[in-house]
């Protein structure tokens, strides 16, 4: 296994775990804290565990390897839209407070060096064995 396969199945570790563990199956109550505080929805069990289904959906996605960079672009840009709404709303409801953004951006960085760096390395050199 290389590093890119590595890096590929800690970044979809990180949306199963968080879809299915800390979400669907609420075994950290604070995302349905934070769910309810930024939404103000009356259903926000029901709301988590739908954003914790659509995360495990997301890594399985991941996992298939189809379409890596719309994937990795839809990742980018769910992590920094749900960061950025968390760092503002509900800095107190954070398990590193306004730090957790941080983690966002080397998850995005990890993201995107996987996706458009690493994968294209790993493209370069099958293709140079095939010559």
């Amino acid at each position: 296994m290389n590093k890119n396969n590595i890096l590929h199945y800690i970044i979809f570790s990180v949306w199963l775990i968080n879809g299915l563990f800390c979400k669907v199956l609420n075994l950290t109550p604070r995302h349905q804290d934070i769910v309810a505080e930024i939404t103000h929805f009356e259903f926000s069990k029901e709301l988590t565990i739908t954003i914790g289904i659509l995360e495990i959906l997301m890594s399985l996605w991941i996992l298939s390897k189809i379409k890596p960079k719309l994937n990795a672009i839809m990742q980018i840009i769910i992590i920094a839209v749900m960061n950025i709404l968390e760092y503002i709303l509900v800095p107190q409801l954070l398990l590193w407070g306004r730090f957790n953004i941080i983690f966002a951006l080397l998850l995005i960085i990890a993201i995107y060096v996987e996706t458009f760096h690493l994968n294209k390395l790993s493209q370069t050199k099958s293709y140079a064995f095939k010559s």
